[in-house]
């Protein structure tokens, strides 16, 4: 048996360290050139969605257009004065038409899915609670009402109360069937499929869940990268490795839904406790987001060294032609 090689997992950085300059940055100043560079590996996948779901250049632009406006109103207001069109249009390149029409133009619906928060937190406490749970940590199956439910038994209608009284449960749990996420069983009990709220069906959902949960991973980097940053930095980074064999890759991601699910049960609890504690601060009140995702891609084959490369073969040689003039 031959010896296995240790593979060594190291952080990977936001960025990757900074080409040397001659002149020394200031700190506080924005970096448009190196913004210029991370922006360009962000719009990777972007561009892949919007050819993948028939977004052209045109409507993505007038999206650009609006969210700049937007977050420059928001964000870099002036004290007590706002800002005017013609300070937008130079924080942002946005001509000052457009930023007037944009500015002006209605808000539109927010397209969130109602029942995708209920139902996502119906699953959270249901996995974190230890009322739900079995011995082994495991979301046990739960009578769909408290009639069916045994003496001191929770049951999925007390579950649903405790998240929201705004929606029933039967509405919940239709959506988690639709979804795949939880399995109604012949016994009257409901039990669920999946510790993570990973819908099987429904595009609304799984666009809704890649809205949030991306752009709240990249506005943490984004935050940790503001020239005028505000507070500590928040916690954003990842592992890697590569090298692997294609079974290798496979069970590495089993590992990390594994690592996943117990790390989600314990910050659910955690979080639970939490909310109740802050149930009295009048105070300013924080949402957060804590949340994983695993990447498998085939890696780039690098182009061998010189040395190593095959020598080309030489060109054949063109048979020279007789171009004497032909005898009368």
């Amino acid at each position: 048996m031959r010896p296995v090689k240790e593979k060594t997992i190291k952080p990977l950085s936001k960025l990757g360290p900074a080409a040397p300059s001659a002149a020394p940055r200031a700190p506080g100043l924005p970096e448009p050139a190196l913004a210029a560079q991370a922006m360009a590996r962000v719009l990777q996948p972007l561009a892949r969605l919007m050819i993948d779901h028939g977004l052209q250049l045109p409507s993505m632009v007038e999206l650009l257009k609006n969210e700049l406006v937007r977050e420059a109103t928001a964000t870099f207001g002036l004290a007590d004065k706002g800002s005017s069109d013609s300070r937008i249009a130079l924080l942002t390149g946005v001509h000052r038409k457009d930023v007037k029409r944009l500015r002006e133009a209605p808000v539109s619906a927010s397209t969130a899915v109602p029942l995708v928060p209920v139902a996502a937190s119906v699953v959270a406490r249901w996995i974190s609670e230890p009322r739900f749970l079995n011995a082994d940590q495991s979301a046990r199956p739960l009578a769909r009402t408290p009639g069916r439910s045994g003496v001191g038994e929770p049951d999925f209608t007390t579950l649903v109360a405790e998240v929201s009284r705004d929606v029933g449960a039967r509405a919940v749990l239709d959506e988690l069937a639709r979804l795949g996420v939880v399995e109604l069983q012949d016994d009257g009990y409901v039990a669920l499929k999946t510790s993570a709220f990973v819908p099987h069906e429904g595009l609304d959902e799984s666009f809704h869940f890649l809205a949030t949960n991306v752009s709240e991973h990249l506005a943490a980097a984004v935050h940790n990268l503001a020239p005028d940053r505000q507070g500590p930095l928040m916690l954003e980074q990842s592992a890697f490795s590569q090298d692997l064999s294609a079974e290798q890759a496979a069970q590495l991601q089993q590992q990390a839904r594994r690592l996943w699910a117990s790390s989600l049960r314990q910050f659910l609890q955690t979080a639970t406790v939490a909310e109740q504690r802050s149930q009295a601060d009048t105070g300013p009140k924080h949402r957060v987001r804590f949340g994983v995702y695993f990447h498998d891609a085939l890696q780039a084959t690098p182009e061998p060294p010189p040395e190593l490369r095959p020598a080309a073969k030489p060109a054949a040689k063109k048979r020279s032609q007789d171009k004497r003039k032909p005898a009368p």
